[in-house]
């Protein structure tokens, strides 16, 4: 009986450690799996509780002078900065871990009910035809910068923890389907990178700087960012140092991501590493406050754990979650739900990913390699602020088309414009492409059909002129598509654009 037993629990901890193995094959990193799962409940019970706190005063550009939730609520505050995350979950289940802004989209149209500011454009503009990221820059000069992107980054983070430069690539394909390539777009690379290296670095100085390099340097988050930084350095009190970032965000100004991301830095800067300080020290400082609360909250839970949160706060918001900006599906029912579906999600996105992170269940978290993470990644950094609002981009695998509006997607009737379609061939052999465009009656394009031969692991870039019809009406809007078909394997893709026929001057 003995041996039985012995030999039985031999075989149990040979599985054991194979199977540890094998999810850290590729890991530089590896994370307990307890763990993690208490920073990710931590990180949404953080949101949760942020986001209840600052619900009452949002809107408000006047200081609060909280310390406590005023007044106490008995359950979560309704917010659609948790609502958005939970979508985005159940879009990854259903479509897998590759997914982009045009699949991001689809679930916009389908489960959101809601039109708020940069929501309702980003929908109208899909609804027209316009795919992302020209649903989220088109129309849309006045929310593009605002807060709806970066109020929703942690999914990104908790999927991807230790891996900023991949949290900072999904928020991309995040943000641009409502904010195109305004500051809401770098406000969500920001965030996401800070969240994301927190699970594997605690020095907030050290996370600011992370999160600063994913945005580029002068853009109007960075500069807001850093005033913050620099009056906390100078050693002004909060509410000077408010008045810098107020400052320093002028050509935003208020509801917009700039002052806002910089306000929950704020709440980090002069919150001392506690919870409940740097909440409110961050709602405090008004304007978006059920954001930057939420966002405070989901930044402590990470680096802390669930240790960071007391009884105190817990208790009014409990477990549940409250939606509003949601319908037609059935989100997860309460935190712990949310906790056990990302924790099963961030494993399989490592994989796919090929992650330098592995998650493991029976095996002490591992920061001893911390630094081979390259948790700043300038190069992909900067191929995320090089992208153009007016591109739609397709990967037929051995080819990837590239149309691009160049501009606005607007012609008047009777004149014509310029359009480019950027074809790559990613193979080592020589190839032809067919071209077809097909438009409605008020548009023509020339040429509007093309056979294209391609060099090997080269690139053609084929311009084309659109005419609108004089007799086109003001205001509609025309959708048309271009196929571009491989011909040794009859491999083909359908590109569907919109232009929008503007008044004649």
């Amino acid at each position: 009986m003995m041996k039985t037993t012995l030999l039985t629990t031999i075989v149990i901890l040979c599985i054991v450690t194979s199977c540890a193995a094998q999810a850290s094959t590729n890991a530089i990193v590896t994370l307990n799996e307890a763990e993690f799962r208490d920073k990710v409940y931590a990180c949404w019970l953080g949101k949760n509780i942020g986001g209840t706190l600052g619900m009452p005063f949002e809107g408000q550009q006047t200081i609060q002078a909280l310390t406590f939730f005023k007044p106490v609520p008995e359950k979560p505050a309704a917010n659609d900065d948790l609502d958005l995350q939970m979508l985005w979950l159940k879009a990854l289940e259903e479509r897998g871990t590759q997914i982009d802004a045009r699949v991001l989209g689809e679930y916009w149209l389908k489960y959101v009910p809601v039109d708020w500011n940069e929501y309702g454009i980003g929908k109208a503009n899909m609804r027209d035809g316009f795919l992302p990221p020209v649903s989220g820059h088109f129309r849309n000069s006045k929310w593009r910068d605002s807060n709806g992107a970066w109020i929703r980054s942690e999914i990104w983070a908790c999927l991807a923890p230790g891996c900023p430069s991949t949290a900072a690539r999904y928020a991309y394909e995040d943000a641009c389907v409502d904010h195109g390539a305004g500051e809401g777009v770098y406000a969500e690379m920001f965030t996401a990178a800070v969240e994301s290296a927190a699970f594997v670095e605690s020095d907030r100085d050290r996370l600011l700087g992370i999160g600063l390099s994913y945005v580029p340097p002068k853009c109007a988050v960075a500069v807001s960012v850093r005033a913050a930084i620099d009056a906390h350095d100078k050693g002004l009190d909060l509410i000077a140092a408010r008045e810098a970032v107020i400052k320093s965000s002028e050509s935003t100004g208020w509801f917009m991501a700039p002052r806002n991301v910089a306000f929950v830095v704020l709440g980090w800067l002069y919150g001392d590493d506690d919870f409940g300080k740097s909440i409110c020290s961050a709602v405090n400082c008004g304007d978006d406050t059920d954001c930057t609360g939420a966002t405070m909250g989901s930044i402590m839970g990470i680096i802390h754990g669930g240790k960071c949160i007391s009884a105190r706060w817990r208790r009014p918001v409990g477990e549940t979650i409250s939606t509003v900006a949601i319908s037609g599906f059935k989100p997860p029912a309460n935190l712990a739900e949310l906790t056990d579906a990302t924790l099963s999600m961030a494993k399989k996105m490592l994989r796919d990913n090929d992650a330098p992170v592995a998650i493991v269940p029976d095996a002490p978290t591992d920061l001893s390699r911390k630094a081979e993470l390259r948790l700043e990644d300038s190069k992909a950094a900067k191929a995320l602020w090089a992208r153009s609002p007016y591109k739609l981009v397709y990967d037929l695998g051995q080819v990837r088309a590239t149309f691009d509006y160049m501009t606005d997607p607007e012609i008047r009737a009777g004149e014509s414009r310029k359009v480019t379609l950027l074809l790559e061939n990613l193979t080592r052999s020589r190839m032809e492409i067919a071209v077809r465009w097909d438009t409605p009656a008020e548009l023509s394009v020339d040429p509007a059909e093309s056979r294209i031969f391609v060099r090997h692991k080269g690139r053609a870039d084929l311009t084309c002129q659109l005419a609108c019809k004089g007799d086109a009406a003001a205001g509609s809007v025309l959708q048309g598509s271009v196929s571009v078909t491989v011909t040794s394997d009859g491999k083909s893709v359908k590109i569907p654009f919109a232009f929008a026929v503007a008044a004649v001057h």
